[in-house]
């Protein structure tokens, strides 16, 4: 047992070759998968969000066709639908008002 030199910082190499991998795994997951991962998550829930919005618009279509044609205009679809119809075309003139131009210097083609 007398003949069991003490271990040095050369013999300690498992060790830092461990922390090294370790350090060079965290540097890839940072710059790589964290970003990866953002825009997934940020795609996932902006489609949840636009399914729900679209989802909510017709349900609302519907309801409101049906609120006036059986309390308003006594049985006459066609003008609940023209309504309906002028609504939508108003909220579609007025989204169209504020849409942007392109950049001023941006060509067109």
């Amino acid at each position: 047992m007398d003949n069991v030199p003490p271990p040095t910082a050369d013999g300690d190499w498992p060790a830092r070759a461990a922390d090294l991998v370790d350090a060079v795994v965290a540097v890839i997951r940072d710059k790589a998968v964290r970003p990866v991962a953002l825009v997934a998550r940020a795609l996932v829930f902006g489609i949840i969000v636009l399914v729900s919005s679209l989802l909510m618009a017709v349900v609302i279509s519907i309801a409101l066709v049906r609120i006036l044609t059986v309390y308003a205009f006594s049985g006459r679809v066609w003008l609940a639908d023209l309504v309906v119809g002028a609504v939508f075309v108003f909220l579609g003139l007025l989204a169209w008002s504020k849409r942007r131009g392109p950049a001023s210097g941006a060509t067109v083609r």
